[in-house]
């Protein structure tokens, strides 16, 4: 396939319209010099990805996912990284030159590289806000850089059970607490909230003098109340586009085989786009 066959990437979920991955991608093709590539975004679901898939040819390149589709679209892959199988989602899927699809998730490394751009390369312990797909992520990339436990904070038994599966299988200790006591998670040197807007907005008064790292993963709105209050007492606060941004890098690098891929020009037309809501 010559450099100027026209190659395909595009981000599918549902709800999708919010999403800032095409504002991304086109901004590190622009960047790259990838003219011939195109990088748009479908409204698909559980039950039309099957037929959304079947259509893909060979002008492919990757696909990028987000809820609710990274778990859904597994039994449809050829095959999943180590990454996402231990998390058991996929939110990149790349389209090999034999029409293979192979699922892999740019978010815990992701994760990781937006911690440690702020500086935080280990951490002795970590507390998590909230229990869905996103802290199962949380934990994958704990594992890399917690050399203590995690104390993870939520609303019901059933899903503390699930966090403290998802720490064994991942070799990490996760303890947990009722979500009513999460006051108390902010005194942890790093915290992760995975949790939904608004969730953690009574929080926000409950920052102690001397907070350590916040790791918001939302973007829109942005600042959350708690990362407004964090910022005020000097902590160190990682977003939600840095996320974004983070794994979004590592898609284009797998999907184009361009690397490496313009992070500061990617967080600039992410930052543009939010600004322009």
């Amino acid at each position: 396939m010559t450099k100027t066959t026209t190659r395909r990437a595009a981000v599918l979920g549902s709800p999708i319209a919010h999403s800032l991955s095409p504002v991304l991608h086109r901004a590190a093709y622009a960047e790259l010099g990838l003219d011939h590539w195109s990088y748009d975004r479908f409204e698909v679901d559980e039950t039309t990805l099957v037929e959304f898939l079947e259509r893909l040819d060979g002008s492919w390149a990757g696909l990028s996912l987000t809820m609710p589709l990274k778990r859904a679209i597994i039994p449809s892959l050829d095959g999943i990284s180590d990454t996402a199988a231990s998390v058991e989602a996929v939110n990149t899927v790349l389209r090999t030159g034999d029409g293979r699809l192979v699922g892999d998730n740019t978010d815990i490394p992701g994760m990781v590289a937006a911690l440690r751009e702020r500086g935080v390369d280990k951490v002795e312990s970590a507390a998590v806000l909230g229990a869905g797909a996103t802290a199962s992520s949380a934990l994958a990339a704990l594992a890399r850089i917690c050399t203590g436990p995690v104390t993870a904070y939520v609303r019901t038994e059933a899903r503390a059970v699930e966090m403290r599966g998802w720490g064994g299988r991942l070799g990490i200790e996760v303890r947990t607490e009722e979500w009513g006591r999460a006051a108390e998670a902010l005194s942890a040197p790093l915290v992760i909230a995975t949790t939904p807007a608004g969730s953690t907005d009574g929080l926000a008064a409950g920052v102690p003098e001397r907070p350590g790292t916040l790791f918001d993963v939302l973007y829109e709105p942005w600042p959350t109340a708690l990362a407004a209050s964090w910022s005020a007492r000097g902590g160190a606060v990682v977003g939600g586009l840095d996320l974004l941004v983070h794994q979004a890098v590592l898609q284009v690098e797998s999907m184009t085989g361009c690397a490496p891929a313009p992070l500061a020009v990617m967080r600039a037309a992410g930052e543009r786009a939010l600004r322009g809501r």
